[in-house]
């Protein structure tokens, strides 16, 4: 129902209103809705927080920007739901000192505006703590001080430091609106994955091995492909062959055999207990497991004898195996997510969340699941909501290569983060685009990117057969554009043999066969990696999506960015050569007003992967990047 003051366009929010926003805590939130009202009177709005069913709320005032709207900045310090609310009313004090002053100026008898000013304030004092209260109680007082001259009486009620007592003080016919917030802890929104396949390491054992070497490159979570059985039925032999050999492991995602389905450990990486050995020696360096979530079954998983309702039927009786065409996973049956039966249905749903559950109960408190697009959009909302009312602190990595509606929706009902498209944009202009999409677009109120180089699906653009130098600018590229990013293993060894020319899957595909590989190499990426990390986790700029801003430059060779601000106490300037075969240089267009810099004078800047220090006036500074001796970037940040 309408009411005198209209309270619009409220964010953060999501498209239906249905799912809330999110955020993390400790991010700055800001909460804006355009307030406006008939007539002239000033009005004052706030917003207020709290974590779903506790007391205590926490304030922040709006203020008034352009064109009636208002913000705010709220800081969540806690994880899961919370109730924000918008509180908007007629500002009677600041409309009351508004207006007579004007009379005042203009000569008018303003002996009843003191009394209605004092009424006012008496009113809102109140609502005020003692000390307070009696300062403006002061106010009051000299306001209907007869034996005082009109100009001392007016400025008792004009005084800046009642004025600041009382702003902010709801007064009588407050209009409120409010929605929910879920807010993830910090992991959730900055993070570095690593992705690794422990059956190349020797099971668990020998992953184990690899964890140090792992948290030295400055990684925080190891996310593992699927640890269970995998089915014997046509199992995939080398290259997506459709006949293994013997000794032909098949896809990890072609899950469950005799020995077991999605809460199995496959015997061949060890046992349950090795697992949790495993997810104790990673947390003891500082690393979280993630785990794949796979909603799939081998022909030989056990649901296809005890629940054969829950697959789908082709016209001759047989179960149809997955395909994405011309892509087909004979090794693979895909679940029916709607059955015509609503009992089978709530079956089939609840024995995927007791898989997670049985997960959660090992200590996996992250999972990367694998093509949510493939199911009921609303399972995932009905999934996602009952695994958060017990555990908040599960993060939800969406592997969702898809439509972008599609995968702006799971989002929206709850995924923590997302995959986006950055593995296929690779020029400046594009990838300016889609960032600034991500970061500032309506989508950034609940869908967090998380950047991807290459999968173990996916080895494209300038990585296909590209040197050194193209592994190292896109990871530079992922790693700084956006706080969440992650890797798959062998990247740091500059894999770079695809399948085939029109083929996106890497040769030899460590999805159908053991892929060992020699760690100590003397030209390993790792010393990069650890520097760039290292450099992520010094600057807080870096933790944030938001924060982004790009600038010029003379050659269409460079993208260039800023993360931060230098009054905020930190920016960083990021320089990328997106050329990995031919130096490149330009002048930069910086915006340095926008990010704090001078306009006039030099100032410092400092290459944090060199050491090497500039002393640069105004804004067309020139860069010179030569990747054929390394030099795919700058990572700069600047002195006092």
């Amino acid at each position: 129902m309408l009411g005198r003051i209209t309270i619009d366009d409220v964010r953060p929010a999501t498209p239906s209103r249905q799912f809330p926003p999110k955020a993390v805590v400790g991010e700055e939130v800001r909460v804006s809705a355009d307030i406006f009202k008939d007539g002239h009177d000033l009005l004052a709005a706030r917003v207020r927080w709290r974590r779903a069913g506790r007391s205590r709320w926490q304030t922040a005032p709006m203020r008034a920007e352009v064109n009636d709207r208002w913000s705010g900045t709220i800081v969540p310090d806690d994880v899961g739901r919370h109730e924000v609310v918008i509180e908007a009313w007629r500002d009677r004090f600041a409309t009351w000192r508004h207006d007579v002053e004007i009379k005042a100026a203009a000569g008018d008898d303003i002996e009843v505006e003191l009394e209605e000013g004092a009424r006012i304030l008496e009113e809102l004092a109140e609502k005020l703590r003692s000390r307070p209260r009696k300062r403006v109680l002061a106010a009051v007082a000299g306001l209907r001080r007869t034996s005082c001259s009109l100009h001392v009486r007016l400025n008792a009620g004009l005084d800046d430091q009642v004025a600041a007592l009382v702003a902010g003080v709801p007064d009588a016919d407050v209009t409120t609106t409010g929605f929910q917030l879920w807010v993830d802890r910090p992991l959730a929104g900055f993070g570095a994955w690593y992705e690794m396949f422990p059956r190349s390491e020797g099971g668990f054992a020998g992953a184990a091995k690899r964890l140090a070497a792992i948290a030295e490159m400055g990684f925080d979570i190891v996310y593992l492909p699927p640890i269970h059985p995998i089915g014997v039925t046509n199992r995939k032999g080398p290259n997506n062959t459709l006949h293994a050999g013997p000794d032909d492991p098949g896809s990890p995602w072609a899950i469950g055999s005799a020995e077991g389905g999605h809460t199995a450990v496959h015997p061949e990486l060890g046992t349950l207990e090795d697992f949790r050995r495993f997810r104790e020696e990673a947390e003891a360096l500082g690393l979280e497991i993630a785990l794949d979530y796979a909603l799939q079954c081998s022909p030989d998983h056990p649901w296809v004898k005890e629940h054969p309702e829950w697959f789908w039927r082709r016209p001759d009786g047989s179960i149809r195996h997955a395909e994405n065409p011309p892509k087909k996973y004979e090794d693979i049956y895909p679940l029916n997510f709607w059955p015509e039966r609503e009992a089978d249905r709530a079956r089939l749903w609840k024995a995927c969340r007791d898989i997670l559950r049985f997960w959660i109960d090992q200590g996996v408190r992250i999972f990367r699941v694998d093509n949510p697009h493939t199911k009921p959009i609303a399972f995932w909302a009905w999934l996602i909501e009952r695994i958060h009312r017990d555990h908040p602190d599960v993060i939800f990595l969406s592997e969702a290569f898809t439509r972008p509606k599609v995968m702006a929706k799971l989002a929206e009902v709850g995924f923590t983060q997302s995959y986006t498209y950055f593995t296929w944009r690779t020029e400046p202009w594009e990838l300016r685009a889609y960032v600034e999409e991500l970061a500032h677009g309506p989508t950034a109120d609940y869908m967090r990117p998380n950047f991807w180089p290459n999968t173990p699906d996916i080895l494209s653009g300038p990585l296909r057969h590209g040197p050194p130098a193209a592994f190292m600018m896109r990871f530079v590229l992922a790693a700084t554009l956006v706080p969440n990013y992650g890797i798959y293993s062998g990247y740091e060894l500059y894999e770079n043999e695809p399948a085939s020319e029109t083929n996106e899957e890497y040769l030899d595909s460590e999805k159908y066969q053991l892929r060992p590989r020699d760690w100590s190499r003397p030209d390993s990426m790792a010393p990069f990696i650890a520097k760039v990390n290292a450099i992520r986790r010094r600057h807080p700029a870096l933790r944030w999506l938001r924060n982004i801003r790009f600038h010029g430059s003379a050659n269409d060779r460079f993208l260039v960015w800023t993360r931060g601000h230098r009054a905020e106490g930190d920016l960083v300037l990021v320089v990328v050569n997106v050329d990995p075969h031919h130096p490149q240089e330009t002048l930069l267009d910086l915006d340095l007003g926008a990010v704090g810099l001078p306009w006039h004078g030099p100032y410092e800047a400092t290459d944090e992967l060199t050491g090497d220090t500039y002393i640069w006036e105004g804004n067309r500074p020139y860069v010179r990047l030569d990747p054929t001796q390394g030099q795919v970037a700058h990572i700069i940040s600047f002195g006092p």
